[in-house]
């Protein structure tokens, strides 16, 4: 069983995941070509992570906002190398295929995502210290601390900058994303980062790929830990 508020350990050290400069992460975004020119200028794109720098903490996230930039375009721009049978090979990121409807996962209402085009997200950290918690127990853990929960997008992002913030038994989820139905209530995937084991319908040649997925809401994962941030800086 996970430990309750008052017994929760203190937030964790630092761990894998560290932040270039964000200049440095809008020229990555335009190196890799993960931003579309009909979709965001480079030029425009520049002037948001130069302004950010400014007044948005140090080793923080840029981050493109879904509407132009949405889960579904920005996995297939991960990638990861993966010792496979002693040889290292390239693996590129994919959606599982049970989340075809990966872009209707909303951030939860209170979740305070700038309305900008481009933002910062202060001081990301994996939730390494919430593993073996459920979606259910970590959401309120996390708003205890002061700290909100990643999107979806948000931790795609993080991965693309940092691509080895995922470890192997040692990932995250993104709660601050969820599917609303029809009738208001959730759908219970919760999105989760982590990395593939080439197994079932992933398939063999996906092995060590990033892995966009989802976790049941009140299940528990001694794998994946719970995304969060500090707070979010508008450009």
């Amino acid at each position: 069983m996970p430990t309750t508020s008052a017994e929760a350990t203190p937030a964790p050290a630092p761990v894998a995941g560290t932040l270039p400069t964000l200049r440095e992460q809008a020229e990555r975004l335009l190196d890799r070509g993960v931003v579309p020119a009909d979709t965001l200028a480079a030029d425009a794109l520049r002037a948001a992570a130069a302004r950010l720098a400014t007044n948005a903490p140090e080793g923080a996230l840029l981050v493109v906002h879904p509407r132009l930039l949405p889960p579904s375009a920005l996995t297939a721009h991960l990638t990861r190398t993966a010792t496979v049978r002693r040889q290292d090979v390239e693996r590129t990121g994919f959606v599982v295929v049970d989340m075809s409807d990966v872009d209707e996962f909303a951030p939860v209402p209170g979740l305070d995502v700038p309305d900008a085009d481009v933002y910062a997200v202060a001081a990301p950290e994996r939730g390494d210290h919430l593993t073996n918690w459920s979606p259910e127990e970590a959401v309120p853990e996390i708003a205890g601390r002061g700290r909100s929960p990643l999107t979806l997008a948000e931790g795609i992002h993080w991965v693309l900058q940092a691509p080895d913030v995922l470890e192997r038994n040692l990932c995250f989820m993104t709660v601050g994303s969820r599917l609303r139905r029809p009738n208001g209530t959730y759908d219970a995937r919760t999105p989760a980062i982590w990395i593939s084991n080439g197994t079932g319908r992933d398939g063999a040649a996906r092995r060590g790929a990033p892995k966009v997925g989802w976790c049941w809401w009140r299940n528990r994962h001694t794998w994946l830990g719970f995304a969060s941030t500090a707070g979010r800086v508008a450009a």
